[in-house]
């Protein structure tokens, strides 16, 4: 793939999420201590809190983004706050906890 992958979707599967990491920016807003437990790879870690403080910091609001926490509803609340800011963003539902993959990190 070149480039990013973008979507028209507001949530995605976690389990549909291996087949586009390195082609997708993933924000994993977990709570540090939890992102420490482990995370999908590739995921950087920005506090909810932070990033719905100062999304400009941390976003570019023609970029996509993937969303992701520990059950998906965290991360579905943030996508609504940040889209009604202009942000596009993707919820990843049902979060770490639901993710079966193989790409997990254990920090």
């Amino acid at each position: 793939m070149n480039g990013l992958y973008k979507t028209d979707k507001e949530s995605i599967n976690v389990n549909d999420i291996d087949k586009l990491l390195g082609n997708i920016e993933l924000i994993d807003i977990r709570e540090e201590d939890e992102y420490n437990e482990g995370s999908i790879k590739t995921a950087k870690n920005i506090p909810m809190r932070e990033l719905l403080m100062n999304p400009d910091e941390y976003m570019d609001i023609d970029k996509q983004y993937y969303l992701l926490c520990r059950s998906g509803s965290r991360s579905a609340m943030a996508c609504m706050q940040l889209r009604e800011e202009g942000y596009d963003v993707v919820n990843v539902s049902g979060g770490v906890m639901g993710y079966t993959g193989s790409n997990m990190t254990n920090k």
